[in-house]
């Protein structure tokens, strides 16, 4: 049987898969061009961006069970950056607030012989609409930092959120039931 990597340096990923016991031999973060192509949906970044990630990575590691993810947050067909610094973070914040957004969740395995599964795990999150106490608190807070969309449901954020349909962990970052799935799907034993 192969090893497993992980391809991510979401430390969330890694910590989702320990909750399962499932730990990475290895974490081997794939660096690919994260740039949308004009006119790719959301749903469709998710997915490329997963399966790219796993293909770089696979190429090198022939013997192993590759688990590549992205996380996007998307409202309507905008895609939500990763906030990376204090104006982003408020931007996505105004966004969010009030409304509804998709949390999507690409994945994509490959095992040892070539195979690959890829899924699509498409969550819903309606936030309330924040006050300005609440906006600056949680700006204030830094939980934003390097997070899709600029906030971590399984936070401060929590708060804000009166209701999800679909997968928490996805919106965490990585759904557990698909991964799971698909890894033992092609084969993997622990």
């Amino acid at each position: 049987m192969g090893r497993f990597i992980l391809a991510s340096a979401s430390p969330r990923r890694l910590d989702l898969l320990k909750q399962i016991g499932l730990t990475p031999d290895a974490v081997l973060p794939a660096d690919i061009d994260e740039t949308e192509h004009n006119g790719e949906s959301p749903t469709t970044y998710a997915q490329r961006m997963a399966i790219e990630k796993a293909k770089k990575i696979a190429k090198d590691e022939k013997d192993a069970f590759i688990l590549a993810a992205d996380t996007v947050v998307a409202c309507g067909k905008c895609i939500l950056p990763k906030a990376e610094d204090l104006e982003t973070a408020d931007k996505c914040l105004k966004m969010l607030s009030g409304r509804k957004h998709y949390v999507l969740g690409g994945i994509a395995v490959i095992a040892p012989d070539g195979r690959m599964v890829k899924k699509l795990v498409k969550t819903s999150v309606r936030f309330k609409r924040l006050s300005l106490e609440e906006h600056q608190h949680y700006l204030d807070s830094n939980e934003w930092d390097g997070k899709a969309g600029g906030y971590a449901i399984q936070g401060l954020a929590s708060c804000f959120i009166p209701s999800i349909h679909g997968s928490y962990t996805n919106v965490v970052g990585l759904s557990l039931h698909e991964t799971a799935h698909a890894l033992y799907g092609l084969g993997y034993k622990k």
